[in-house]
């Protein structure tokens, strides 16, 4: 079949420095992967095309760049699944919220510093055992999947926080402290748990789907991130924005039934805390020119008393 791509090229090298996208033109089969065509390309159209790629089976995750707009596997997406029905080209271009390299190659530096910064690895406590440290399966199940995951940072490369908040550990380094945390030989989960209490921890997903969506192998990020948000009050850390956020959106539906809008900034960020107040007021006057406008006396629902069950109902099997 015939196959136009285009594909996103960059090369610090050139005198314009500025990206741009370039058209191939291939004859594939039906069963080829956008993988096998960026190959081609390299090895019998043009030479100069610069990827990542290593063993073309989604394990070592060195291919991960964006196709039509969304990142995955170049070896693990088929032509055919991403080809636009309108005749137009398939988009390649390289991973998103890392800086470009050449062509589709990103610098991964930011993402493995990320990663440090969780510290992953094992920090038991006590004497070392003279034989290795055996964990009852049943603590180690929850951890199957987490485990799965290959750092081919997809899930980086679609953040939407990322994009606006390079301070943000990312779905990458979170997921892979979630694993550390929830692993019973760990002993420094309170050390975890507060960092991750921090600006640009669990705190700051806004909990968009998309890590959910594209990781190839799925791990699930978000999930991972919910928990540890868990985890983290669980353990005490109810002072900072996001936790007292959590606590004032569950009591508001709780008892009310819905959302009191007007009430949850001012109880998660603190009336007294002005230099926050000051800074929500753009949103509010755009919040006011859009019409949506949250009633200054909040009201509960009709039945609310049945939200209130459903809450005392999950709360009883904590």
């Amino acid at each position: 079949m015939e196959v136009k791509i285009n594909v996103r090229r960059y090369s610090p090298e050139s005198t314009s420095n500025v990206p741009h996208t370039q058209e191939y033109l291939l004859e594939m089969d039906d069963s080829s992967t956008v993988l096998d065509g960026l190959i081609k390309i390299r090895e019998e159209i043009d030479g100069t095309l610069s990827l990542r790629c290593s063993c073309r089976s989604a394990i070592c995750g060195s291919c991960a760049m964006r196709m039509n707009g969304e990142a995955g596997l170049a070896c693990n997406t088929k032509i055919i699944d991403v080809m636009p029905h309108d005749g137009t080209p398939i988009l390649v271009e390289p991973a998103g919220n890392l800086p470009v390299i050449k062509d589709l190659i990103v610098d991964f530096e930011p993402f493995w510093s990320k990663v440090k910064n969780v510290e992953p690895w094992l920090q038991p406590e006590g004497e070392e055992p003279e034989t290795e440290y055996l964990a009852p399966d049943e603590d180690m199940l929850h951890l199957a999947g987490v485990v799965s995951c290959i750092l081919c940072g997809a899930c980086v490369s679609d953040c939407t926080v990322l994009e606006v908040d390079n301070n943000f550990l990312g779905p990458a380094a979170l997921a892979k402290s979630y694993r550390f945390i929830g692993d019973p030989r760990d002993d420094a989960d309170s050390k975890r748990l507060q960092n991750l209490n921090e600006y640009g921890g669990v705190w700051d997903c806004t909990r968009c789907m998309k890590c959910v969506e594209v990781c190839p192998k799925g791990v699930d990020p978000m999930g991972r991130i919910m928990s540890l948000r868990e985890r983290v009050m669980e353990a005490g850390h109810t002072k900072t924005n996001g936790a007292r956020h959590a606590n004032a959106f569950s009591e508001s539906v709780k008892h009310s039934g819905w959302l009191d809008e007007l009430r949850l900034p001012i109880k998660s960020f603190g009336i007294f805390n002005i230099k926050a107040m000051i800074g929500l007021i753009p949103i509010a006057v755009r919040s006011q020119i859009a019409g949506k406008r949250p009633p200054i006396f909040h009201k509960s629902i009709p039945n609310a008393k049945n939200i209130r069950k459903l809450f005392e109902k999950i709360e009883g099997k904590k």
